[in-house]
């Protein structure tokens, strides 16, 4: 192996290993949810706060819901 790529292969090992070192340190989020997350589970509707009405995709804090939709699905059987 010629001697110019051996400092070159060296910075990259040191750069790959630094690389996985920042990884494997890097702060784990949390996994359970908090009260106020749970809060949000079921809809809520408060006389006096403003409905939100979103046009496309966006993140919402503190919703205002009337309604939302099925909480559970039914499966029913048809005889065809």
């Amino acid at each position: 192996m010629p001697f110019f790529l051996l400092p070159l292969l060296i910075n990259l090992i040191i750069g790959v290993g630094l690389q996985a070192l920042g990884y494997l340190l890097m702060p784990k989020p949390k996994s359970t949810k908090s009260e106020e997350v749970t809060d949000m589970d079921n809809p809520t509707a408060e006389g006096g706060r403003p409905i939100p009405v979103v046009f496309g995709e966006w993140d919402l804090q503190a919703l205002n819901i009337i309604w939302f939709g099925d909480k559970a699905t039914t499966t029913r059987e048809i005889d065809a």
